[in-house]
């Protein structure tokens, strides 16, 4: 075992993965999913791992035969079990009307959840990797998603097992390099046709003024989830003594409140029952909480939102129509 490979297993007992028996590898042929399973094979004995092989081939470029047969010997080499499956991608597109990727994630997700249940497998493993964290990072952004854009990957979500999310890219294919140990290249990857590929070589140019840009965004995003938890448990040990929600509606208690206090109390309240919850609609409907639950002596209203004000606070509920504002 080298210095690297020592490094992952680190990593993965750090985290606490949970992951052992049977484990479904999925491997495109390129380099994150080569070195994925290189170096799970590396390791199958340190983590109690046996595993399996499974390839997709999406049929939609005429590289497709080439890398499933790359993916065949690879196996051979390594005498592990492979599954493969050609699915129908763009039909499917075509059929649900959604672009090529997600029609083909869906597929190919399918797929491996009925794979992994035969088998008996009790995780997929994928190749994400910390740039594919920058980059998704980077797409929320784009699209206004608030705090939730800075959770980092997470290594285990449900069925999907993500070992080298704090690997980089470029050092997978330099481990590939000194193992002698060759991949295949999509070069789909490098055309601007989903906004990920887009923002590929924008984040390229911002690596050379800040080399280490991906592991402390990560770092950044192990803080502000910490951060995020430690909020989400203080609002909830103040549920039933400052607020509460009652017949749809939610009891503030006249108490000292910040107005940080009561859009996280809101926005936890929110995701409980249901109700819108982005970020500028909670920015404006805090402040004006906050003045009505201490000034206000009759019913007001925000929007589509109405304070009912009582002797001790008041009861926010949700309007069918928005109301002028009082």
């Amino acid at each position: 075992m080298n210095r690297f490979e020592a490094d992952l297993l680190a990593y993965i007992h750090r985290r606490g993965d949970g992951v052992s028996g049977r484990v479904l590898v999925a491997c495109s042929g390129g380099g994150d999913s080569v070195a994925l399973l290189l170096l799970l094979w590396t390791l199958r004995k340190s983590l109690s791992l046996e595993l399996s092989v499974a390839h997709a081939d999406h049929g939609l470029r005429s590289e497709s035969p080439a890398d499933a047969e790359f993916v065949r010997q690879l196996c051979r080499a390594l005498d592990l079990d492979l599954a493969e499956a050609s699915l129908g991608v763009l039909a499917h597109a075509e059929a649900k009307g959604i672009g090529l990727e997600m029609a083909a994630r869906e597929l190919r997700w399918d797929w491996l959840r009925l794979e992994a249940e035969q088998s008996g497998a009790s995780a997929v493993a994928t190749g994400h990797t910390l740039d594919d964290h920058t980059e998704t990072v980077f797409v929320r952004l784009a699209r206004g998603g608030g705090l939730g854009c800075l959770h980092p990957l997470a290594p285990r979500q449900g069925l999907r097992w993500s070992p080298l999310a704090e690997l980089r890219r470029a050092d997978l294919r330099t481990y590939l390099g000194a193992r002698k140990v060759p991949w295949r290249e999509d070069a789909s990857n490098a055309e601007p046709f989903t906004a990920r590929n887009r923002w590929r070589p924008i984040l390229d140019s911002v690596r050379q003024e800040a080399p280490e840009l991906d592991r402390h965004l990560f770092e950044t995003h192990l803080q502000a989830e910490e951060g995020e938890t430690l909020a989400r448990t203080l609002i909830a040990g103040w549920e039933g003594s400052r607020w509460f929600i009652v017949d749809e509606e939610i009891a503030f208690k006249r108490e000292p409140w910040t107005e940080p206090e009561l859009r996280w109390t809101l926005e936890a309240a929110f995701r409980r029952l249901g109700w819108p919850r982005e970020s500028t609609l909670l920015r404006g409907l805090a402040p004006w909480l906050l003045e009505k639950l201490y000034r206000g002596r009759k019913p007001a209203s925000w929007g589509n939102f109405q304070l009912n004000p009582e002797p001790d606070g008041g009861y926010l509920h949700l309007r069918q129509e928005p109301p002028s504002r009082a």
